[in-house]
């Protein structure tokens, strides 16, 4: 493939619901470039795209596919960066990758199925992008596709940015072309995406009319002599036309709308046109971020004349193609079997061959100009987010925004022995998906898989045993319960062993009493009048108090919050040792524990979940069913109120899926560890009994 330089790239990510049809579209430009000689299917697991084993099988995308293009456009070759991501709400993570090197958006629209959570969710990340974006239609060709029927809705949900440039022609039901609204002038289809021009039909002339003096409106408002022009009744030039829609779509305030059929192949010359004439060339932009060697802010725009600098958006880990870092150059040029400096890790690299992937396939380049993107093989500390530079130019730019992962499930090896073959692959799989963590929770001895959702653990179980012959299988985590006590007792530990020779003696008389503070096992004080304990034996009753805290009488788990103090006791002159008192210690911490109103306490977490107005009802509902405490509700000024609430961490295990059924996929929510609070009766009763036998074999 051609080396291009800033000014013909065209980074474009496809984004819409799962199921839209977005791999489709992929394939279709593929084939109209000349990329492929057929059109693959989904259903066929034979897309560029989707070439991973788990996407085959399950039919949807779980990955971010980067698909580059060569088109001739209005002024020659420009090559067009497509990045296909998932649809589906789990794989969030890929999408918030690819939007983050992006320069514009395909928002794919199912005709049939309408706005869609995915749709709304697309639109919100180029939102906060600041994302130029077209709406591309599917799915013309059902009989029961009403476009009309969607434009009022896309109109009526995102306001008057939305701007149909395009009508259908039906023909006895049939889709066989579109009227350009733009061009005015009607357009039939005749092989494939090809077409012919035709008579604009009768039915079509109100609709164009206001379509029309809605794009006449949006042009005049370029400049005052537009408008001045535009209010005396004088017709603007096609030329004049199009450069002022190319300057509102790059600044957001018109969303051309397009349509086609993905399996027929139609409408997709015309996308490829107005990806050509209507999206940003990366040099619109600014590159933002930190020059370390002053700590001031830098900004640059997209310039291959200045010193390499490019940013990691993404990482392929795959035991059979290798691992490729994927990346934007953000200024300069990247040239192969050159030295790199990693400015985060403070590290350098040795970049051996410039890719560029297409699906599965590496395509090998002679060099990358800024705006453009690339990968590159083998690169041994370099991770997604890092910065690459020139050491005597280290800048750093900002990570991509990353959704933080809240639904996490126990996992255990199926095989014993395992445990290192999972830990490795593990490692792989979360450095290709940041979205993914594997923790190790020593407390509660168990090994945590966080995604974010069910659906990425199971994709994850399922690459693990696909990609590295190794199996695990997810529970429902242990959650970390307290335990404290409620009020003041005194009692006695004594230790007497006698087994010839010296024996062991320690006795100790301590008070147990509520410390005030949950934030740390025990505070240790002593008390003793005239020597009854001698001194240097101090330190080993606290530590007989210090390793009881670590299990807990009443259900093993850490003692918090509890004040012991060592007020008298005896000892032996000869058989007395630390040993026997430490024991002793233990003895006193155990009865006294008990007999001190001993309680579990529960791990609450402080909950915010951001839902529009409809359904506040519904989730308040759900989350006092899981003993919540709501605390209050405030408008995010978009439609969406945040509800947040106190609820126990045992009770959100499963609240993912919940809150997604409740509202149809579009309420998200966020939690943190606040406090620990006393559990009810029932809670702790059901615990205590399911941890009797950890108490008598003291192991959890």
């Amino acid at each position: 493939m051609n080396v291009y330089g800033t000014q013909q790239i065209r980074n474009v990510a496809l984004l819409g619901h799962g199921g839209a049809g977005k791999t489709t579209v992929a394939e279709a430009l593929a084939l109209l470039t000349g990329v492929t000689k057929r059109m693959g299917k989904v259903t066929d697991g034979n897309t560029i795209s989707d070439y991973d084993k788990e996407e085959t099988k399950r039919q949807f995308s779980i990955s971010t596919s980067l698909i580059p293009l060569e088109y001739k456009g209005e002024d020659g070759l420009i090559k067009i960066n497509l990045l296909d991501t998932p649809g589906y709400f789990d794989f969030v993570g890929e999408v918030e990758e690819a939007i983050s090197v992006a320069d514009a958006a395909i928002i794919v629209v199912n005709c049939k199925a309408g706005i869609e959570v995915g749709t709304e969710k697309a639109w919100e990340l180029c939102e906060k992008m600041n994302l130029p974006r077209i709406i591309f239609v599917t799915n013309m060709d059902d009989d029961h596709a009403s476009y009309r029927e969607l434009v009022l809705k896309l109109e009526k949900r995102f306001g008057r940015k939305i701007a149909p440039f395009q009508l259908p022609i039906r023909e006895n039901e049939k889709f066989v072309g579109y009227v350009n609204v733009v061009k005015m002038a009607g357009r039939r289809f005749t092989t494939m995406s090809d077409y012919e021009e035709c008579e604009i039909p009768e039915y079509s002339q109100k609709n164009l009319g206001i379509a029309r003096e809605a794009l006449m409106e949006a042009v005049a408002e370029t400049s005052e002599e537009y408008m001045e022009r535009y209010f005396s009744g004088e017709e603007f030039t096609q030329e004049e036309i199009s450069s002022a829609l190319r300057t509102h779509v790059i600044d957001g305030s018109i969303v051309p709308i397009l349509m086609g059929s993905g399996i027929n192949c139609q409408g997709f010359k015309t996308l490829l046109q107005a990806i050509d004439r209507y999206f940003p060339t990366p040099d619109k932009f600014e590159c933002i971020g930190v020059d370390v060697s002053t700590g001031e802010r830098f900004t640059a725009k997209y310039n291959d004349q200045v010193s390499l600098s490019a940013r990691v958006f993404k990482t392929i880990v795959d035991p059979f193609i290798g691992k490729y870092s994927l990346m934007k150059i953000c200024t300069g040029t990247l040239k192969p079997d050159s030295v790199i400096y990693n400015v985060n890790k403070d590290a350098e690299e040795k970049v051996g061959k410039i890719y560029l992937l297409r699906g599965k396939e590496s395509i090998e380049v002679t060099e990358l100009k800024a705006g453009d993107i690339g990968a590159v093989a083998k690169l041994n500390v370099t991770q997604t987010g890092d910065t690459i530079a020139v050491r005597t130019a280290p800048i750093v730019y900002h990570k991509p925004q990353i959704s933080t992962p809240y639904t996490y499930m126990r996992y255990k090896t199926v095989t014993k022995g395992d445990e290192d073959k999972v830990s490795s692959a593990l490692a792989k799989l979360t450095e290709e998906d940041l979205t993914l963590k594997a923790v190790n929770d020593k407390e509660n001895r168990q090994l945590l898989l966080y995604g974010i959702g069910d659906q990425q653990l199971e994709v994850v179980v399922s690459k693990l045993l696909n990609r590295y012959k190794v199996e695990i299988e997810l529970s429902k985590p242990k959650f970390a319960f307290r335990e404290t006590i409620r009020k003041k007792v005194e009692v006695q530990g004594k230790y007497k062993k006698q087994t010839g020779g010296h024996g062991q003696y320690g006795d100790v008389k301590m008070t147990f009493e509520p410390s005030g503070d949950l934030e740390i096992p025990y505070v240790f004080e002593e008390n003793v009048f005239g020597g009854a304990v001698p001194r240097n034996y101090f330190p080993a009753v606290e530590k007989g108090v210090q390793e009881s805290c670590v299990k807990g009488p009443l259900a093993a788990y850490p003692v918090v919050g509890v004040k012991a103090t060592l007020i008298d006791g005896s000892y032996h002159p000869v058989d007395s040792s630390e040993m026997a008192f430490k024991t002793a210690a233990s003895m006193a911490f155990k009865k006294g524990f008990m007999d001190a109103n001993p309680v579990l306490l529960e791990p609450i977490a402080s909950v915010k979940v951001t839902v529009p107005d409809k359904f506040t009802g519904d989730v308040m509902g759900d989350l006092n069913r899981r003993r919540g405490r709501v605390l209050g509700m405030n408008s995010d000024h978009h439609g969406k109120q945040i509800i947040e609430a106190d609820v126990p961490m045992s009770e959100m295990f499963g609240y993912n899926t919940d809150l997604r059924s409740m509202t149809g996929g579009i309420g998200v929510y966020e939690y943190e560890f606040a406090r620990y609070e006393q559990a009810p009766g029932d809670i702790q009763k059901k615990e205590v009994e399911a941890r009797a036998a950890k108490i008598d074999k003291m192991d959890v």
